[in-house]
């Protein structure tokens, strides 16, 4: 039976591909980029290197910047070119779309690279994260500008009120100096130790922007490092493979451009639970539970993973009344930490309240937010309250999420806790009326070390990964009222789409990785499909 013709020209493009890369690994200024054998991880580093210099220079033209009279680079006469002439603007935006998606290409290979590399695959991978972060810290904010919104919380802190009750809208000038209208009216999601934080990120900036960025992406390294360290010693905890846990969450170019380049605080808190429960693994309970604290104290939804701290100092078929000792040490230790954080704040407690209250910027794709704001509509029909009714669906669906969590906890036999912790936060997060493209970097590491997964399944996290970065490239755009949005989106689109599918279908390289092989399309099918697969040819070389 004859192969489609898609599949032969899939086949004969990417045995082009192959010749010209070989034909490149001869020249001497494109030999790291495109030579070496495949334990040469130096090539994929390499790689991913550009990718970032790439991200890092588009960012310069369509990244978000503030412009308020503090900022020092709005106007300079070196990036203006890049921000106001439509061939900067094109060009910026095709470099920040390719270049998302070469990241994702070095990534891929990184993995196929180091599996026979002959230096330490840890080390690879750790030089490989700093190597591709250098150049995203001195990016512009890309995918998101809640960097911003910090520091207008900061500066809402520094004038004397409270983030949780007061909003970034009542202060003057905030919208010229970058925050988020969709934030704007929003209580603050953050936990009283990155409200100082960020009060005092504001002050020693003087309100420059720019200086605020980068010491927020201090921050966003901390980050960074934090889950370099716990992962691979979680994993020896766990039984896992450290090696593909740290790859798979931290390497991942969701984490860096996400964590580093779009300067979220997620990593810190990520980084701060990691590290409590290797510290509990290794029986320093109440330094663990301090740390974990100061997690919650940054972002306080991991206050739900606290459970699950406890039942990792207790064996799996301990007794309810072991947990409860557990449970009850982890949480007055909490409960200690947070208290003192909020007294030396001045908020206290109030995240509990804002965190109830969660909900009403909810976006249309996170399903619970659709059908929040679906029975709102239906309800406004007979007279309603929009706001009201939607609340109550949040509210129920809020309460769901706390019910699953305590199952969880006090099921039997008791669960993997790291892994149960994952389970936790995945259901706040499906059954939230916001979901943030960032919010799955929070469930990676936890599943991640906790057990392997089907390949299929592995090949879903990377194609559903390429989707949100690209779609937060197009949709945080930031360009000029001047230019059409909606063209320079479209093409961001396309030509983040079209190496998508270069990556998926023809890449002789990457292909393979998401179930394809169009080196070797035949141009037969044998009627014997295991005899196929046991002749799969392995390559040798190649970049």
């Amino acid at each position: 039976m004859a192969i489609p013709g898609p599949d032969r020209r899939f086949a004969a493009t990417s045995r082009t591909l192959e010749v010209l890369r070989e034909r490149s690994a001869r020249v001497p200024g494109l030999r790291r980029l495109t030579g070496g054998g495949e334990n040469s991880p130096d090539v994929a580093i390499g790689q991913g290197l550009l990718a970032s210099l790439m991200v890092m220079v588009g960012s310069w033209g369509v990244g978000w910047i503030p412009s308020s009279q503090e900022s020092v680079l709005s106007r300079s006469k070196y990036l203006l070119p890049l921000r106001v002439e439509m061939l900067g603007v094109i060009a910026c935006t095709l470099l920040l779309a390719l270049g998302s998606m070469l990241l994702f290409r070095a990534w891929l290979r990184l993995r196929q690279r180091t599996q026979n590399a002959a230096q330490g695959p840890l080390s690879v991978l750790r030089r490989a994260i700093w190597t591709w972060s250098i150049p995203l810290f001195f990016s512009f904010p890309i995918l998101s500008k809640d960097v911003y919104s910090y520091l207008g919380q900061g500066r809402l802190m520094h004038a004397g009120r409270s983030p949780y009750q007061d909003w970034v809208s009542q202060l003057p000038g905030w919208f010229a100096q970058g925050s988020d209208s969709l934030w704007a009216e929003s209580s603050s999601p953050y936990g009283p130790l990155f409200l100082m934080f960020a009060r005092f990120t504001y002050f020693v900036s003087g309100g420059v922007p720019e200086y605020g960025v980068a010491m927020m992406r201090l921050v966003a390294v901390g980050g960074v490092a934090l889950c370099l360290y716990a992962i691979p010693r979680l994993a020896e905890h766990t039984g896992g493979d450290g090696v593909w846990a740290l790859w798979i969450s931290v390497a991942n170019p969701l984490f860096l451009l996400n964590m580093i380049a779009g300067v979220h605080n997620d990593g810190l808190m990520i980084g701060g639970i990691l590290l409590g429960f290797l510290l509990v693994f290794r029986k320093r309970h109440v330094l663990g539970v301090l740390v974990a604290a100061l997690a919650v104290a940054i972002k306080p939804i991991v206050v739900l993973v606290l459970p699950f701290l406890g039942l990792a100092m207790v064996a799996r078929d301990a007794s309810f009344g072991a947990k409860f000792r557990a449970w009850l040490l982890t949480g007055a230790v909490a409960g200690v930490v947070l208290g003192l954080l909020g007294w030396a704040s001045g908020l206290w407690f109030g995240w509990i309240s804002a965190m109830a209250g969660a909900g009403s910027a909810a976006f249309p794709y996170a399903p619970v937010g659709l059908l929040g704001m679906f029975a709102g509509w239906i309800g406004s029909l007979f007279g309603g309250d929009v706001m009201g009714i939607s609340s109550v669906v949040f509210s129920i669906f809020r309460l769901a999420s706390l019910v699953l969590v305590f199952w969880l906890a006090i099921k039997k036999p008791a669960g993997e806790p790291l892994l149960y912790a994952g389970y936790a936060l995945g259901a706040a997060v499906a059954l939230a009326p916001i979901i943030q493209p960032w919010y799955l970097l929070w469930l990676i590491p936890f599943f991640a070390l906790g057990r392997r997964y089907p390949m299929n399944w592995e090949r879903a996290l990377y194609v559903l990964c390429l989707l949100l970065v690209l779609a937060g490239v197009v949709d945080q755009l930031s360009v000029g009222q001047w230019f059409s949005l909606l063209w320079v989106r479209i093409l961001a689109a396309l030509a983040g789409l079209a190496y998508m599918g270069y990556l998926v279908f023809i890449d002789p390289k990457t292909a393979s990785v998401f179930g394809a092989d169009p080196l070797r399309a035949p141009l037969k099918i044998s009627k014997r499909p295991e005899s196929r697969t046991k002749s799969r040819r392995n390559e040798a070389t190649g970049s």
